[in-house]
């Protein structure tokens, strides 16, 4: 018998996914902390509890004091610098180069991250194992919860596979010693994992009167599911240089996914009439959308654009409390305040660690006139925050420092300074940011079906260009490439295109990123090796002391 134990109260249920599934006893506190094995996984609401403890597990990935899988994916990327502060260790400057040198005693970086993803594993091949067990009364709530729970299981995979490459392969909920697998043994259970998701999530769940109910946000979709596995889709073909498929020892293939059928998904989810793009591109972020009150806590509603969590672009964003603690209570998005400005607080902009400094060589890639470029930057010059009081004890502090870091997903500050993390100012600036980590957005689903080829490219880069105020340019891959690294910059995107194109792309373009940086006021130069990019093939470290607790079964990436 398997005792297990997750916080259902501090999942944020009413934000996330609704209550509409849950009966009185939801509430039962006993009744989710007690429950094992051999009394649970029986009835509906069970799945449904079941279902949100795999959410939970998700956004764990980004509440737990990790590295993060998208600060991550920012920093190694030509974005942005490592960052962060001058006392601080050099553990982002050892992500950024790709180099150990940079943090010799650092040897399991990701050790946070990658307990948490196999603990979110865990949880999800926990219901799927207990599926044929559980009373289902409605056909369409058990094809919904379980493919909620695949598409789950597969981005959590997805997210694994690239950032290390080799590991260790779980469809079963077993805690064992296990050698990594094969990479195309993974990538054919997250096509296998999402295409189920993909076909059976209903098309209308989530949704009412043509547009997501604002209590379902967070919850993945039929389309959601159909737009990762495009992206998994052109991740794997370009970095591995092949379709996907796996052929195990008794000669079945699996997990097969073609071009075609990515371009058929993506074009599916535009043909649904669900999703579409903001008129204004700032409205999607909210330090880009949201005004402060001088003086006060609060937003001035007459001025504020902010088009909200659930709007028509967003097919998938994970979700975040206000209520984070030191107590184990990880629901908030504990990173984000790593890519606010270091110790700088200059309302609507709240202050933070410092981490992922823009390179001044990625803003080249957007034309002046492109409207994309404030809502995504802050150009602490032309901000006027070099006047803020904060301004200087920050300057000093900070590390990699190039007057730039990102806007969309700055931390808050209300105009009397205190933190925007709830609605009175009073949840901690560090550990209780809520804003969401957009996972999917319409804008990049546009970009995809335009790069497999879709008879209507031209008219999805029109709707692109359109609204960041540029003319049309001809359909070709370098031209998609280009547009999404302004349309998707600093989301967690920008370092797989990279590395999609090819190693070599991905280095050339990391290098070319060196440049000049300030570290606490001392002009310095950051420059690559760009040998150690290709000798670890673009992937991460995994954690040392896995390898050590695993006796030797775990290897290394090379490299590292």
């Amino acid at each position: 018998m398997n005792k297990f134990k997750f916080n259902i109260l501090t999942l944020g249920v009413a934000a996330m996914v609704g209550l509409s599934a849950c009966s009185d006893s939801f509430l039962d506190v006993s009744s989710k902390t007690d429950s094992d094995t051999d009394s649970f996984y029986k009835t509906e609401a069970d799945a449904w509890r079941a279902l949100l403890g795999c959410y939970d597990g998700w956004r764990k990935i980004s509440s737990c004091p990790g590295i993060g899988f998208y600060v991550a994916s920012t920093v190694m990327s030509d974005e942005t610098y490592g960052g962060s502060g001058v006392p601080d260790d050099r553990k982002y400057q050892m992500i950024d180069r790709f180099d150990r040198a940079e943090s010799q005693s650092t040897m399991s970086v990701y050790e946070a991250d990658w307990k948490a993803y196999y603990a979110a594993v865990y949880r999800c091949n926990m219901l799927i194992s207990k599926e044929s067990q559980i009373q289902w009364l409605n056909d369409d709530v058990h094809a919904r919860y379980m493919g909620e729970c695949r598409a789950l299981r597969a981005i959590l995979y997805f997210d694994m596979v690239r950032l290390w490459g080799n590991i260790p392969l779980f469809l079963e909920p077993v805690n064992e010693n296990r050698s990594q697998a094969d990479p195309a043994e993974v990538y054919a259970a997250i096509f296998e994992d999402l295409k189920y998701a993909a076909a059976n999530i209903p098309a209308d769940a989530g949704f009412k009167d043509g547009s997501m109910v604002e209590a379902e946000s967070g919850r993945v979709t039929k389309y959601a599911a159909e737009a990762l596995l495009a992206r998994a889709y052109l991740f794997y073909a370009g970095y591995y240089g092949k379709e996907p498929g796996f052929t195990d020892a008794e000669g079945n293939t699996t997990g097969t996914f073609t071009k075609a059928e990515a371009l058929a998904a993506v074009e599916d989810v535009i043909n649904s009439g669900y999703y579409g793009l903001l008129s204004d591109f700032a409205t999607l972020w909210p330090a880009s959308s949201l005004v402060p009150i001088p003086g006060e806590v609060g937003w001035d509603a007459e001025k504020s654009t902010y088009a909200g969590d659930a709007n028509k672009e967003i097919l998938l964003a994970q979700k975040f409390t206000p209520t984070q603690d030191y107590n184990g209570n990880d629901d908030s998005n504990r990173w984000l305040v790593m890519m606010g400005m270091r110790k700088i607080n200059a309302s609507p902009y709240g202050k933070g660690w410092g981490a992922c400094t823009v390179c001044p060589s990625y803003l080249k890639l957007f034309p002046s006139n492109d409207k994309r470029m404030v809502p995504s930057v802050i150009d602490l010059q032309k901000e006027g925050v070099v006047a803020e009081a904060d301004y200087e004890a920050g300057y000093k502090d900070w590390r990699e420092y190039t007057g730039y870091t990102v806007k969309k997903y700055s931390p808050l500050c209300y105009g009397n300074g205190s933190p925007g993390t709830n609605a009175d100012g009073t949840a901690g600036f560090q550990e209780c940011n809520p804003q969401q980590w957009v996972i999917v957005r319409y804008a990049d689903v546009l970009l995809m079906a335009a790069e497999l080829g879709s008879p209507k490219a031209a008219d999805y880069m029109h709707l692109i260009r359109d609204r960041a105020g540029l003319s049309d340019i001809p359909v070709t891959k370098d031209n998609i490439m280009a547009e999404r690294a302004r349309e998707l910059a600093f989301e967690g995107i920008r370092y797989w295109d990279l590395l999609r194109q090819g190693l070599d792309v991905a280095a050339d373009a990391i290098v070319a990123s060196a440049g000049t940086v300030y570290n606490g006021g001392i002009e310095a130069e950051v420059t690559f090796k760009r040998e150690k990019i290709i000798e670890t093939k673009g992937l991460s470290q995994i954690p040392q002391n896995q390898i050590t607790l695993s006796n030797g079964v775990l290897k290394q990436n090379t490299g590292w």
